[in-house]
């Protein structure tokens, strides 16, 4: 190639560059997940434009094991916008219980088909595959402490269960809570990786191990 092709070629910037760079290197990081270490809390980094904060892995676990002890043997599990407590369930359960992971991050989808996309703001739009009614149990978590998400999410939810509701959400939505899904607030306080401006806390519609244990 002669020196005047050369100069015609399109270059990039330095920081166009570096962005390029930087997608590339967070593709591999996806692509080379593998085996356990793609349910560790954390693989996946918070992002929190999209309102994304991890449980601590101790709140990962009580809420797994909460969601285990529900569903019973060989029940199903859905997983709405609370990815770590999915991550959990995963590490330590993997061939007792379906579980579904419904979240709208797309680098999600490491997890395959037990990855369903879903965007609040269309609370039912979901793959035929996902039956009304076909999880024992529905763990919860709207990304915003707004009226409207809530309301929204509990569309969903209550399209998903069968019954038994885990919603964690701020202490700030307690009446509303109880208003749209008939959940109280458990005694257990689940805490995040990062502090959070506003107190969060676990709601159940039966009876739970998250109120008999402080």
């Amino acid at each position: 190639m002669s020196n005047s092709e050369d100069e015609d070629l399109p270059q990039l910037s330095s920081h166009a560059l570096a962005a390029l760079q930087e997608f590339y290197a967070e593709q591999k990081q996806y692509t080379d997940l593998g085996g356990d270490d793609k349910y560790n809390i954390g693989i996946i980094e918070e992002n929190w434009q999209l309102s994304q904060f991890w449980y601590t892995p101790e709140t990962a676990l009580r809420l797994a094991e909460e969601a285990v002890a529900a569903a019973g043997e060989g029940g199903r599990v859905a997983c709405v916008s609370a990815p770590s407590v999915y991550q959990k369930l995963r590490e330590l359960y993997r061939d007792d219980f379906s579980i579904c992971i419904f979240e709208y991050d797309q680098r999600f989808a490491i997890y395959g088909e037990e990855f369903i996309f879903y965007d609040y703001n269309n609370p039912v739009d979901l793959p035929e595959k996902i039956a009304a009614h076909s999880f024992d149990i529905v763990i919860a978590d709207p990304p915003y402490l707004s009226e409207e998400c809530l309301r929204k999410t509990s569309e969903t939810i209550k399209y998903l269960t069968r019954g038994k509701i885990l919603l964690c959400t701020g202490a700030v939505m307690e009446e509303e809570a109880a208003k749209l899904l008939g959940v109280k607030m458990c005694k257990f306080i689940p805490k995040h990786t990062r502090t959070l401006g506003n107190e969060f806390r676990c709601y159940v519609n039966y009876d739970s191990g998250l109120d008999r244990e402080l």
